[in-house]
Order: C-alpha cells, then sequence, then structure tokens
C-alpha cells in the first residue's frame, strides 16, 4: 500500500515496516518518525542497526536516530565519542552502531566491518521513558534495536540479510510508529 504525504500528515500509531521504506523528501523541522519501544529503554547495551541512503552533502552532520529523556541526549555518543566515518551517499548503506555500559566500548559498523573502538561513558545507564525519533533527507530501512551487543558475526549476518534474532527494543517488521510532517512510507523494490 502506498500513501501520499497528505494521508501521512493526519495518521498515528501504525503499526510494521516489513518489506517498507521511509522517504524523507526535503529538509524540514517538523518531519520525523516517533519509534514505540517494545520494551523500556533502561540500556546498560544496544546495537541499533539500519539501512540508510542520503544526498545531503558529505560535510553535513547527520542526525539518523534521536532518543531523549525529558532533560538529555542519552544516545548523543558525540559528547563523548567521535568517528570518523565514511560518507553515506546515494546507495544504501548498512549502519550498525554497538556499546556497553561496563567497558563503555562503542563502534560503529558500516557496511559489515567495524570502526576503531571508542571509549563512550563507561558505567552509564541510558534512561527509560525517552521517546526515539528519525528525522532527516533520504531513505531509511531496516531499523532494528536490541537490548545488548551484537557479536561481529550476528552484525555481519544482519548486513548480508541473513536470518538473525529480531530486535527486542525496536523490530522493523513490528514496530509501532507515529509519523510527522512530510514522511512517505512506501514498498522497498
Amino acid at each position: 500500500m502506498k500513501l501520499s504525504s497528505f494521508q501521512l500528515i493526519l495518521q498515528k500509531t501504525i503499526m510494521g515496516l516489513s518489506d517498507k521504506v521511509l522517504i524523507f523528501p526535503y529538509e524540514t523541522d517538523f518531519s520525523y518518525v516517533a519509534l514505540i519501544p517494545q520494551k523500556e529503554m533502561a540500556l546498560r547495551a544496544f546495537t541499533l542497526c539500519m539501512r540508510v541512503a542520503t544526498e545531503l552533502p558529505e560535510e553535513r552532520q547527520i542526525i539518523l536516530f534521536a532518543y531523549r529523556t525529558p532533560d538529555y541526549d542519552e544516545l548523543n555518543v558525540g559528547d563523548g565519542a567521535f568517528f570518523h566515518l565514511p560518507p553515506l551517499g546515494t546507495f544504501r548503506t548498512s549502519l550498525c552502531l554497538s556499546w556497553e555500559s561496563r567497558t563503555g566500548l562503542a563502534a560503529f559498523w558500516y557496511e559489515g566491518k567495524r570502526s576503531t573502538y571508542q571509549v563512550y561513558k563507561p558505567g552509564h545507564t541510558i534512561r527509560p521513558k525517552g521517546t526515539a525519533q528519525q528525522s532527516f533527507v533520504g531513505e531509511l530501512t531496516d531499523l532494528n534495536m536490541w537490548d545488548y551487543v551484537l557479536s561481529r558475526s550476528m552484525i555481519q549476518a544482519w548486513h548480508y540479510r541473513h536470518k538473525i534474532p529480531k530486535g527486542n527494543i525496536f523490530d522493523w517488521a513490528t514496530v509501532s510508529y507515529d509519523l510527522s510532517g512530510n514522511v512517505m512510507v512506501v514498498d522497498d523494490d
């Protein structure tokens, strides 16, 4: 089922994006998708994976995913770790981020390959009762999140679209979400 952007503005809390792509056609400060977690996000570890494509300039900062509690941006690793990643482009890229509290080790996974580890907030717990939002220009699909660090083999299997355990925080196939502004949901062809 294809929907026009006018229909999307009126819809609220929809479930499941299996075989779908979110398209953010142009930059606004009001177009986003709010994802509703399957369980409370009091996290001591996580892996977040998605497939993205964008035509934004390479030098522009891109925020693909934000999780905020009332007073704090819980997943802003830029506050303590800065990763130099290859640029995102027109063609879909698989991208994952993993972090665990005990050591603070964080890493990005770009096309199934791990970046260098960096230390980000050892001992920290990501607080619950926040909101998760997506807002950028481009396409996004297959977003999944787990409350643990996936192994190298699991992340590589996800990258190659092999079957792995479903995300237990966000599972693209069953996720509940709210759309705001000019965001389109289209079939993934």
